[in-house]
């Protein structure tokens, strides 16, 4: 397959591999800009019926904006939209879904303290008579029609549940419903794997593969290659707004989608394992946090020392976010003390303790990394504009920021870490997911603090993004700063770290050096293996851990099934994220598309 710059014209008039069925949606010559920004410059797309058909891309190439526009959320400056051969113009989701469509936002959009079924039928009840002519909605119809679709398409959900106590997994299998209710003959899905856990990646795979075999078709959304070869019929890649790739999956391999998507191959980004580490930055002793209810970390000690990046893995949910709130300071201790280069900070606030030289890249970016309703600029600026060169602590200057500074230093990151953007006064909420998590990256990374913690941060970026996150972690490393990473992802943890610690039930299980760590070991104590005996994980053991696939338990809790997904699904280990653990510097209020529970709301999709 063609998939190099300069043979972009060629790429792009390359029909794809035939595949059976007829035309469901056909996207003619699309274009779209942003002011200076090209978004999508004369994009064809050919979505067949009864296909999974994927639309690849890098953070800023354009997807999002494509997808938004065949939902009616945005209108094309030109180019025709067919479905099933009729030229369409939307003036707006609601006709989208009236010709077909559904969509499934990357950031979900429903009402916390309402039921499944309120939230499935929203807009769309289904009435029985009442007095005086009037009509009710009728629950006893929505809660069968939501088993009833349920049931057809695989989706285990209880309608009478409240959406608020439901997990990322469940509450995607909730849009999902949302969509089919609506008879969506044509369904979208944004990033569709970014929140989940594995197993509940396996189900979502489950459930594509079974509403495609039914003649519905599937447009995935995604930045992830082995998720595309693993369940796609069809590939289109974008790069800058244009069409650079189109493949029959069948035919495609993992090399030519990167190269198509990237414009050249990616490198592996390995530690060296070079180099003495040197004073202890971070030491954690006997923590224990509880939440009110549990304590979801329990009697941890670790210590992360000058020039090491010392890497957490586990099933998302078994203590490591809570551990990562208590050393920030965003989350009370029960029991135990941190350390910041020997300073006790055990109850010191978020902003002595940055000061003290702790700098964070969370894993929430919207909720706590950024504010969605300030500029690029000022977000670059956020944690360091009371101090100079920007703003001043003391003296005459105190309380004054320079606007010029703050602009001048947001330019230079910018170039630096290759963010897709307008110009440094753009909404950082406008860009894609991952442009903006490379603005947080930058402004934490900018100011060489001695410890960095690093919480799944990759998660949400594309294939050259990730390359390029891995080198300045490894770079903060060279320069004899310490790093604690936090990440789901087996092979990043295998790549960065110089020591990897295992949480399982809140507790590290096991410790790894480089040497030892291997896919299997961590897997399997991931999966609770080594779990039976935590004293076997202080942070100074030397492990012997060799538990393999079938040490895991055939039988146990959910969590426990999550885990042995995770250590099935090694090759895909998908992104998952949990619940937040703060707020951005500055608070910003209800950002419309946070939680949005208009269902037809616009998002922030991508804008560069």
């Amino acid at each position: 397959m063609v998939s190099s710059a300069s043979d972009d014209a060629a790429d792009a008039a390359r029909p794809p591999a035939p595949v059976e069925g007829a035309a469901a949606v056909e996207l003619i010559g699309i274009g779209k800009r942003f002011g200076s920004v090209v978004a999508n410059d004369g994009v064809d797309l050919v979505l067949r019926r009864g296909t999974v058909h994927a639309v690849m891309g890098e953070n800023g190439a354009g997807k999002s904006t494509l997808m938004s526009m065949l939902f009616g959320l945005l209108e094309p400056d030109s180019g025709e939209i067919r479905v099933d051969g009729r030229s369409m113009r939307f003036a707006g989701p609601l006709d989208a879904i009236a010709a077909g469509l559904g969509m499934v936002h990357q950031h979900f959009r429903l009402f916390d303290t309402m039921s499944v079924a309120d939230n499935v039928v929203y807009g769309a009840e289904p009435r029985r008579p009442g007095v005086f002519g009037r009509a009710f909605v009728d629950r006893r119809a929505a809660d069968a029609r939501v088993r009833e679709l349920a049931a057809r398409y695989g989706l285990d959900t209880d309608p009478a549940a409240v959406v608020g106590s439901l997990s990322a997994g469940a509450r995607q299998r909730v849009e999902i419903l949302k969509a089919l209710h609506r008879d969506a003959r044509i369904l979208i899905l944004d990033e569709p794997t970014a929140v989940l856990t594995p197993s509940e990646v396996d189900s979502l795979f489950a459930v594509i593969r079974r509403a495609a075999d039914a003649g519905t078709t599937v447009v995935l959304v995604t930045h992830k290659i082995h998720e595309v070869l693993a369940v796609s019929d069809e590939v289109t890649v974008l790069r800058d707004g244009r069409v650079t790739g189109r493949f029959a999956t069948r035919d495609a391999s993992a090399a030519e989608l990167v190269r198509a998507m990237t414009g050249r191959a990616i490198a592996e980004v390995k530690n060296p394992g070079t180099g003495t580490p040197g004073e202890t930055v971070l030491e954690v002793e006997g923590l224990s946090v509880s939440d009110g209810r549990r304590t979801v970390v329990s009697d941890v000690s670790l210590s992360v020392r000058r020039g090491e990046i010392v890497g957490i893995a586990g099933v998302s949910g078994n203590g490591q976010h809570e551990l990562v709130a208590a050393v920030l300071g965003t989350l009370g201790v029960a029991a135990g003390h941190v350390r910041l280069a020997g300073a006790d900070v055990t109850g010191a606030s978020v902003r002595d303790r940055r000061a003290r030289g702790l700098a964070v890249i969370p894993e929430d970016r919207r909720g706590e990394g950024s504010a969605v309703t300030m500029t690029v600029a000022e977000n670059a600026a956020l944690g360091h504009h009371r101090s100079a060169p920007i703003g001043a602590s003391t003296g005459i200057r105190r309380g004054w920021m320079s606007l010029k500074v703050e602009r001048s230093q947001a330019r230079e990151l910018i170039a630096d870490y290759d963010v897709r953007t307008s110009g440094e006064q753009q909404l950082i909420g406008s860009l894609s997911g991952g442009n903006a998590q490379k603005v947080v990256v930058a402004r934490e990374l900018a100011h060489g603090a001695p410890l960095l913690i690093a919480e799944q941060p990759t998660q949400g970026v594309d294939v050259g993004a990730i390359e390029a996150i891995h080198g300045r972690l490894l770079d903060y490393r060279a320069a004899g700063n310490g790093v604690l990473l936090v990440s789901h992802e087996i092979s990043e943890l295998l790549a960065l770290a110089d020591r990897v610690l295992v949480m399982y039930g809140g507790a590290i299980v096991a410790s790894f050096t480089a040497a030892e760590a291997t896919t299997e070991r961590i897997g399997a104590a991931m999966a609770g293996a080594a779990a039976a005996d935590p004293t076997e994980a202080s942070d100074a053991a030397d492990p012997t851990l060799t538990a393999n696939a079938a040490d895991v338990p055939a039988s146990g809790t959910d969590g426990d099934e999550a885990s042995r997904s995770h250590f099935a699904a090694t090759s895909r280990e998908a992104d998952t994220a949990h619940a937040a653990w703060g707020r951005a510097p500055r608070e910003t209020g209800d950002v419309p598309g946070a939680t949005a529970p208009d269902p037809t709301a616009p998002h922030d999709g991508d804008r560069a």
